[in-house]
């Protein structure tokens, strides 16, 4: 980790531990006005402790090692302490941040200039639309695969197919959500799960044929 990003990790616990006291804990939402409305950087760091473990959990989804996820989740917060003012509350703003990290980890992994997830997603579909023709998977056989093979398989997948499975089935966004964030039509996000979905059982099955 840089010293950088280790200062950072410093900062930003030590605004928390200093802030834990409150009684009445605000709502995200609250919160968020808050620290746009005063730019004050020990609030941010209330949104830090509420989220970090998580947002470190998503980013070691998609790092090689611990070290790499601490790094990855030190530069969402830092880039997200100067996007906050993105967010607009037209979902949760638990939704939105794991959207905001899960575009910020696809365009890391793609390590090229940044491009929006829904741009992505277009391009990634246009490359598989003869998976339009196949049949759907049905949900309930994605929560049978072997779990000791899932993560390997989910590792298989493009990162914005891997991403908008987590958001769908690990972070339990509706589809109307994950609709108004990549500002597309229900149609086309239920496509996209379902071309993910097909996806990750045929990366699945390889796994299985191997062992």
């Amino acid at each position: 980790m840089t010293l950088k990003k280790r200062n950072t990790l410093v900062l930003f616990s030590s605004l928390s531990d200093n802030t834990n006291k409150e009684k009445t804990p605000l709502t995200d939402d609250e919160l968020v006005r808050q620290i746009l409305d005063t730019n004050n950087s020990a609030l941010f760091g209330k949104l830090y402790d509420r989220y970090s473990k998580k947002i470190y959990n998503k980013c070691y989804s998609f790092a090689e090692d611990a070290d790499e996820a601490q790094d990855l989740m030190q530069d969402v917060f830092l880039k997200l302490f100067t996007k906050l003012d993105t967010y607009k509350g037209r979902s949760k703003f638990s939704t939105w941040l794991y959207s905001f990290t899960y575009n910020f980890l696809v365009n890391y992994k793609k390590r090229d200039a940044p491009k929006k997830l829904g741009e992505r997603w277009e391009r990634l579909n246009n490359k598989d639309t003869h998976l339009a023709q196949v049949d759907d998977i049905d949900e309930e056989d994605l929560f049978e695969l072997k779990t000791s093979n899932l993560e390997k398989a989910l590792g298989e997948l493009e990162p914005a197919d891997k991403a908008i499975l987590l958001l769908k089935y690990q972070d339990e966004v509706p589809v109307k959500d994950i609709q108004k964030l990549l500002n597309i039509s229900e149609s086309a996000v239920k496509m996209r799960l379902k071309r993910a979905r097909i996806k990750l059982i045929k990366a699945h099955q390889k796994l299985q044929r191997d062992d």
